[in-house]
């Protein structure tokens, strides 16, 4: 494997996830985004190219944005500024990782919907509300909800899904005055992104949020409003009532459905013009949000 699919530092390893690897370095953690791409709860065989440095770069660039909401772990993604003892793997690092400070995670999932689509559409069609917040009748997919709504989850470990539950049961969980917070911060932030997502021609439809605690104060940790944590659609194409293409792995997604595979090993490698197409949605949120081309 090349270093974009698994990395291979001489380092102390963290945790290595569906995308990600992360590696301890005592008060710090250094998160290197690899190439894999994710669907169904299976990591692919086959790497998207390039998919981790966008989603990096797209994270450090929306970190500055919204630093004046709730402070965050980002220290940089500069590997200039990375500790000596790192710079010898600028090959490994180059673009796709980041150094943040380490918290104590929180483990809730803390998801904004600003539109009803997905599997809060799914829900609104059974029974006119999402994770037991009731709805007004009669909205239509993709249509723009009266106003943003907190749905959190469980964070799960690894091979379960993760739950969606009410805000009451979170604040079971991790007790209400942090819950509140927590709920203020993720509705403060995807407020203003939507608003920033909105002068570049974009529509953040929905998106998901993580908070550790250091040193007591709630800071906003993981990768944020990339588009693999959230779901933007083109703000010319936008037609309330039925599905919107997206800058995401749907398209990833709606493949692997086209060829019905069973969602049990083995995984399916990818066509080269699926893996194409995926990257150009990646670099083509990324323009779109820094009004940079990626490189």
């Amino acid at each position: 494997m090349t270093a974009s699919v698994l990395s291979t530092l001489p380092l102390p390893l963290f945790i290595r996830g569906k995308v990600r690897d992360v590696y301890d370095l005592g008060d710090q953690l250094l998160m290197v985004a690899s190439d894999r791409i994710s669907a169904f709860d299976y990591v692919l065989p086959t790497p998207v190219p390039d998919k981790g440095k966008i989603l990096t770069q797209i994270s450090a660039w929306w970190f500055r944005q919204v630093e004046d909401i709730v402070p965050n772990h980002l220290i940089s993604a500069d590997v200039n500024e990375f500790p000596s003892s790192l710079r010898g793997y600028r090959e490994q690092l180059e673009g796709r990782a980041m150094l943040v400070k380490k918290t104590n995670k929180i483990m809730i999932e803390c998801v904004v919907r600003g539109y009803l689509a997905g599997s809060g559409w799914k829900e609104y069609k059974q029974d006119g509300s999402v994770c037991g917040i009731r709805l007004p009748e009669g909205l239509k997919e993709s249509d723009r909800l009266p106003e943003p709504i907190f749905t959190p989850a469980t964070k799960e470990e690894r091979g379960k899904h993760d739950e969606n539950i009410p805000f009451e049961r979170m604040a079971e969980i991790i007790g209400k005055p942090l819950a509140e917070t927590l709920r203020d911060r993720s509705l403060a932030l995807y407020i203003k992104a939507a608003r920033v997502a909105e002068s570049k021609g974009l529509i953040l439809c929905d998106t998901k949020f993580e908070f550790g605690q250091l040193n007591g104060q709630v800071t906003l940790i993981d990768e944020i409003l990339t588009p693999d944590s959230s779901r933007f659609w083109d703000k010319t194409q936008y037609r309330a009532g039925q599905s919107q293409d997206s800058f995401d792995k749907q398209f990833v997604r709606d493949y692997l459905e086209s060829i019905h595979w069973n969602k049990q090993p083995p995984v399916p490698e990818l066509p080269a013009d699926v893996v194409r197409k995926t990257r150009e949605k990646y670099a083509d949120a990324y323009q779109r949000l820094t009004g940079k081309a990626f490189r």
